[in-house]
């Protein structure tokens, strides 16, 4: 479920690998107990890296004691020498004795041993009260280091305190006076926002915007999803957010509707659920609809039904060279959606757009940028980058023109766009309400089935 609050990461507890190799992190979030922990991809947790550098460090550290104490218990003789070399550099001169390090000579005699369990103590983590997070210099996750060489993050180092009024701003001019109307940008930097279907990244000058859904597979769009990113665009729009940048998260830009979802929905009460639906989709086309900031996307791979739909929606479209486009609405068993019945024939022609919403072709990259439908294809080894050199071009320039430059294209399609939207949702509500576009969706899962 969608929420708008931000929640703060206090620590990362534990690490481990999912069924896919992946690496996840248990997140203790500030104010909450130990039972609201949860695992997160690492993705998620982009703007956090420092406190998966601090659990790394003492991941690391305690690692190294547990072997140092196995090898102790295992073999005492050889530990004692292993000491008794790190000790006795001071003391080798004076006398002998020195090379035989007991508990009561340890502890009274040998200043490098106090000096160091000194510096253990006051240097080790505490679990239970530890605030302030150093960011370390090592265990640097591979997914940041692309990040960070791509120039897609722009992390700020900073201190937490133990209330919000000590939180300093880290900046190369320290001695300049702290503004307090840059605490809220700086919270949403450091901050990532908490969703469960998507990532939503604050960046310099816009918001990143990634599919990542856990509710449903593939990218595909259930009212859930649909919430979820309705919110970060209203968020995005109320905040300094010159643009949006639309992607997602692996190899799959979006497929779509959620078709399991739906039917399992529909088998309870077909006409009250056909209703929800259908009003779930309106809600998520006219929010791109009327969003006055401009939406760029980054089609990384398929684009599918709704996926596919939006993209005249949004301003501009880069894709990368393996994605590829397909409306198969007659397949699915259902008619247009996402004002598609508008917006394709004006960018590509009526033969064209009635060639993909009624026998379902698939575009290439290359075709669909062709048609209009892509403003720009770019090679797979260089997408990210591409990508982001760009953005950034375009957060670099005035809002006020960038927004009033949108407003002046779209002056006078949005009440036509509005209008499709509600004439395709009333037609989709009819076809979900009866039993022969019940019957259409089941076939068309059943394909899948047999396919897979």
């Amino acid at each position: 479920m969608a929420s708008e609050e931000l929640y703060e990461v206090e620590r990362i507890v534990d690490k481990r690998k999912n069924k896919k190799g992946k690496t996840e992190y248990l997140v203790r979030w500030k104010g909450y107990d130990s039972e609201d922990d949860t695992w997160e991809p690492e993705q998620h947790l982009v703007n956090c890296e420092e406190y998966i550098h601090d659990f790394n460090r003492r991941h690391t550290e305690k690692q190294k004691e547990s072997t140092l104490t196995r090898t102790n218990r295992t073999s005492p003789n050889n530990a004692r020498k292993q000491i008794s070399r790190s000790t006795n550099s001071n003391f080798s001169k004076t006398s002998p004795k020195a090379l035989v390090i007991g508990k009561d000579h340890e502890s009274k005699n040998s200043q490098l041993f106090a000096a160091s369990q000194k510096f253990r103590k006051n240097t080790a983590p505490s679990l239970s009260s530890r605030k302030n997070m150093d960011l370390a210099k090592s265990g640097t996750s591979p997914f940041m280091d692309a990040l960070t060489a791509n120039g897609t993050t722009n992390i700020q180092t900073s201190v937490t305190g133990v209330t919000a009024s000590k939180r300093k701003f880290i900046d190369d001019r320290r001695d300049q006076p702290f503004d307090k109307r840059l605490r809220f940008s700086v919270r949403q930097t450091e901050s990532a926002y908490r969703y469960r279907d998507i990532v939503v990244r604050k960046q310099d000058g816009f918001t990143h915007i990634l599919l990542s859904t856990k509710s449903s597979e593939n990218n595909s769009l259930n009212p859930e999803v649909m919430r979820e990113v309705q919110s970060a665009l209203s968020t995005a729009a109320a905040d300094d957010s010159k643009l949006v940048l639309l992607s997602a998260v692996g190899s799959v830009f979006c497929c779509g509707l959620d078709f399991i979802y739906f039917i399992r929905r529909l088998t309870d009460d077909r006409k009250r659920e056909s209703t929800k639906m259908a009003e779930a989709i309106r809600n998520f086309v006219n929010t791109f609809i009327q969003f006055k900031k401009p939406i760029i996307v980054a089609v990384n791979g398929p684009a599918i039904g709704l996926g596919a739909s939006i993209l005249p929606l949004c301003d501009v479209v880069w894709a990368n060279e393996k994605a590829w486009f397909q409306t198969p609405y007659t397949t699915f068993g259902q008619s247009p959606d996402g004002c598609s019945t508008v917006m394709f024939p004006k960018i590509m022609g009526g033969a064209s757009a009635n060639e993909m919403l009624l026998s379902g072709r698939k575009l290439t990259a290359q075709e669909a940028c062709g048609k209009g439908l892509v403003s720009q294809v770019f090679w797979p080894g260089t997408f990210t980058q591409e990508v982001m050199v760009r953005i950034k071009e375009l957060a670099s320039c005035n809002p006020v023109v960038l927004e009033e430059s949108k407003a002046l294209v779209r002056c006078n399609m949005k009440m036509e766009l509005e209008q499709a939207n509600e004439r395709e949702c009333e037609v989709l509500k009819k076809i979900w309400g009866s039993a022969q576009g019940m019957d259409s969706m089941l076939k068309y899962l059943q394909r899948k089935i047999d396919e897979f």
